[in-house]
């Protein structure tokens, strides 16, 4: 079974060896989980997220337990929202899907879960990687995209403007790619209309929380 763009954008997120979220993973990658998650249900044909509002097409299951939660969350929705609020109002739970989709690496035999301290003192689960093929491959999919001319698909379009929104690609290409790429990125990234309203959220979102975070 291929991985979903959540799974795909978490195993993105990843320190393979501590099996820690890397810090540039938060918050912007929270928004972005949650970007990922509705863009599997736009993907899916259960939701349309044209602006001024985000709505329901179809209430039929996807199958896939996570993201019929948030369809049936949205469905019983009574305003119009548009895709900033819901990316907004469905981080509020974030570390509840995040850790559902962390469980299901878990059983796809990709991760394992440890029990560990933070500062000696704080309890945390940890996801070091067992297999890193489906992380490689996702790196693999991305870079042949970005360096090479011909379109995208709508999904690795859709991962591509996530991936951007989150700020992750400095994670995933030295400085003087990253530098030569981005053009290509930006390009990609606007191949898909759903990026206009689903990854551009993400990335007004983080802007405005990091125009507001205490400097250190």
């Amino acid at each position: 079974m291929s991985l979903t763009m959540p799974e795909e954008l978490l195993l993105l997120m990843l320190d393979d060896e501590s099996g820690r979220l890397t810090d540039r993973a938060t918050p912007a990658g929270d928004y972005a989980l949650i970007g990922a998650m509705l863009a599997e249900l736009a993907l899916e044909e259960r939701i349309d997220t044209d602006p001024p509002r985000l709505r329901v097409k179809s209430a039929a299951p996807t199958g896939d337990a996570v993201l019929d939660g948030v369809l049936a969350r949205i469905a019983a929705e009574r305003e119009p929202r548009d895709s900033r609020w819901w990316v907004e109002t469905l981080a509020g739970d974030v570390e509840t899907y995040r850790n559902a989709y962390f469980e299901r690496l878990v059983q796809r035999g990709i991760l394992k879960s440890e029990e560990g301290r933070f500062l000696w003192f704080f309890s945390e689960r940890r996801y070091p990687v067992i297999s890193d093929k489906e992380e490689r491959e996702v790196k693999a999919r991305l870079m042949s995209i970005i360096f090479e001319d011909g379109p995208p698909s709508a999904r690795d379009s859709l991962l591509i403007g996530l991936t951007r929104a989150a700020g992750l690609f400095p994670l995933l290409l030295a400085p003087g790619e990253l530098e030569r790429a981005q053009p290509r990125i930006e390009a990609v990234s606007r191949h898909e209309a759903l990026n206009k309203t689903i990854s551009d959220a993400v990335r007004d979102i983080f802007i405005e929380v990091a125009r507001y975070a205490p400097v250190m």
